[in-house]
């Protein structure tokens, strides 16, 4: 299971301009260091990634796991790091690749943007 955080992602609010801001000040690259900074649990990979495109409900991450869903997660805080780690705990441990809702930090209800079904997943009627 690989939580991916957006390192370019800026909280709303912080005007400044995004040309003159290093990658490591902008916010998403702060969160991403706070989750590596964290106990990470067994089972979960944390890495940064480029962009998610989310930017209108940034700051941004998500949830892949290789036999289960992918989670996309928006409107996250830049002190959302233990939510992100107790998510994807949740989700490593799951045994119908699902993230179960009873558990779930409430930043992760609150903040979904996408559940993408497995590569393998059979359309069900």
């Amino acid at each position: 299971m690989t939580l991916l955080i957006c390192t370019t992602c800026r909280a709303p609010g912080n005007d400044a301009p995004q040309e003159t801001q290093q990658l490591a000040e902008r916010d998403g690259a702060r969160l991403l260091a706070s989750a590596c900074a964290a106990s990470v649990p067994e089972g979960v990979a944390v890495e940064g990634v480029a962009c998610l495109a989310n930017c209108k409900r940034a700051l941004s991450a998500a949830m892949v796991r290789r036999d289960g869903w992918t989670y996309v997660f928006g409107d996250l805080a830049p002190d959302s790091a233990a939510d992100l780690l107790a998510g994807a705990a949740l989700l490593a441990n799951s045994e119908d690749g699902l993230m179960p809702w009873r558990g779930r930090p409430d930043v992760l209800k609150r903040g979904m943007v996408a559940r993408i079904p497995p590569l393998s997943a059979k359309e069900t009627r």
